[in-house]
């Protein structure tokens, strides 16, 4: 199968447990691998065939706009089965970073692989 991929995203959402996380946007960071044929796309030079980042990045924005989670693993969880929904995508791998989170850390987040059954 082949991988498209979108690496870097950066989206502003509501994000956290805890009381003063409520009441403010975060920036999440996103690193997509998505399982697409791209045969369709690059014998015919034809977006339609392709799976177009552009409508995935928006699709990504207007999830994140809307998301009210406390747990990255739930945004992490809703947004691979949207996209996946959405775009027909077979299969997923989806990383969601949250920077600044622990001192020590540069970063913590999840990493999860979806696929069709």
């Amino acid at each position: 199968m082949d991988k498209v991929f979108i690496q870097g995203l950066e989206v502003e959402t509501l994000i956290g447990a805890y009381d003063w996380e409520r009441g403010i946007r975060q920036c999440l960071q996103l690193d997509l691998t998505l399982g697409w044929d791209i045969r369709p796309a690059a014998q015919t030079d034809d977006l339609a065939k392709a799976l177009d980042y552009a409508s995935v990045a928006q699709r990504i924005d207007a999830f994140a706009a809307a998301a009210r989670f406390e747990l990255v693993e739930t945004f992490a969880e809703r947004l691979a089965a949207t996209l996946m929904d959405e775009f027909c995508i077979p299969w997923l791998r989806l990383r969601v970073t949250k920077p600044g989170v622990n001192p020590r850390a540069r970063a913590l987040g999840v990493e999860i692989e979806r696929s069709r059954a």
